[in-house]
């Protein structure tokens, strides 16, 4: 904790008294100051429009062009750089709609397995800072450097502007940082200045920030409990720090508390890193063995099924479906396909799963299969609109009735005719 506030400079990593608006050594404006940015280390670095980012790496000649990321099948927007946000193009836009806002955009198809790769190099980056690194997707984690200050000879501040530095020059794209004493207020102050950006809010100032935004800045208030909130008369996060948490508990239960909390900038959740490859699966083995394609078929669905239902409860999804099967010699045989965009309908991971199946389904026997979705990240970019494949949209629709039909009646109220099937070929062993 700094006696004065000085000022940091992101491009050269001067320290200078907050006597100018530029940096006296390099002459830069972009330098971050804060009475307690010496004293922060919670952070959550967010890489800006990454796919559109790397493609513009990629390709110099991008550079000035706005680009979209996106089309194919499923004819939505992935991502976009910020000059085509200029016109008003957005994540999950429908291309259509986004090419009558920018007609001029160059569109390209997502390279997943590219992006894997830049991802997986700045995530190893980030462990170099620091153990304490939990992901939320391939462009953005959150670190947390406490105690780091002498492994770094540095302060979390100066080291994660070194670490955006570094990232531009040797990745050759750009993140924003968020600085905060809790994942919460760090993510919120993230999203501040992209891009580029590098932004603090302290504890002191936490309150006061958070009144005029609106309650959907708040983790975990997506848009339906935010249109809830807003028919009750709340629709600032001001307006909730005037509640007693107590009354808030009542109209809303445990969310009512979480609200309560959050609102006044209070987090106490820890940045938990992530250990080994991060997957929800599960796989069942057979009381004898399978060969039939017909016969293994129910089965994978109703392990999609439950793969589906995790994800769910967790507020999970993700990009990376994986079958694993177990020959009758033991053997085992594993196979995976990138998804464009995250999911966690069943739908779509037994769609995955049966095409690989296809493939595997020659005529061996089987002693086990499974199923498992990997590449975690949160629930809120997963399944965008299908406006090409209606019959998916439609799909979509009815697993989510579904879904409410089972909270309400139990698992076994509404059931697959495939499903039923499955069950009365084979014994599960839970896995």
């Amino acid at each position: 904790m700094a006696s004065e506030n000085r000022a940091l400079c992101r491009d050269c990593g001067a320290r200078f008294a907050v006597v100018s608006p530029r940096c006296p050594s390099c002459g830069s404006p972009r330098a971050v100051s804060h009475l307690e940015l010496d004293g922060l280390a919670i952070a959550h670095i967010d890489c800006d429009a990454f796919y559109a980012a790397i493609e513009k790496r990629d390709n110099p000649e991008l550079q000035d062009r706005p680009v979209i990321v996106g089309g194919g099948q499923r004819g939505v927007v992935s991502t976009c750089c910020y000059i085509a946000r200029i016109y008003g193009v957005r994540s999950a836009m429908p291309m259509f709609k986004a090419l009558e806002a920018c007609p001029d955009a160059v569109v390209i198809r997502p390279d997943m397995e590219k992006y894997a790769r830049v991802g997986k190099d700045i995530r190893e980056r980030m462990r170099s800072l620091t153990p304490l690194v939990e992901p939320l997707s391939i462009d953005e984690a959150f670190l947390d450097l406490t105690g780091t200050e002498r492994l770094h000879r540095a302060t979390p501040a100066e080291t994660l502007a070194k670490f955006v530095r570094d990232l531009e020059t040797d990745i050759g794209i750009t993140a924003s940082v968020g600085l905060a004493p809790n994942k919460f207020l760090a993510k919120l102050a993230s999203d501040l200045e992209k891009p580029r950006g590098f932004s603090v809010i302290g504890a002191a100032e936490a309150k006061a920030v958070l009144a005029a935004m609106p309650v959907g800045r708040i983790w975990g208030v997506g848009k339906v409990f935010q249109k809830k909130l807003e028919r009750d008369g709340i629709r600032t996060i001001g307006q909730l720090q005037d509640m007693e948490a107590n009354d808030l508990a009542r109209r809303y239960g445990s969310i009512g508390l979480r609200l309560a909390q959050l609102s006044h900038g209070e987090d106490s959740r820890l940045v938990k890193p992530e250990r080994g490859a991060k997957s929800v699966s599960t796989e069942t083995t057979f009381r004898t063995d399978i060969s039939s394609f017909d016969t293994l078929r129910p089965i994978l669905r109703d392990l999609s099924e439950k793969v589906s239902a995790r994800l769910k409860k967790s507020g999970l999804s993700g990009r990376g479906v994986t079958l694993k099967l177990k020959t009758a010699d033991f053997k085992t045989v594993t196979r995976a396909r990138h998804l464009t965009d995250p999911t966690q309908l069943a739908d779509r991971i037994f769609a995955a799963g049966v095409a690989l199946l296809e493939n595997e389904a020659d005529g061996r026997r089987f002693r086990l299969i499974g199923i498992g979705v990997s590449d975690l990240e949160s629930e809120d970019r997963a399944d965008p609109q299908d406006l090409v494949d209606q019959s998916a949209e439609r799909r979509k629709h009815a697993e989510h009735a579904m879904d409410k039909l089972r909270d309400k009646f139990g698992k076994s109220a509404v059931e697959l005719g495939l499903v039923h099937a499955a069950r009365t070929v084979e014994t599960p062993k839970k896995s």
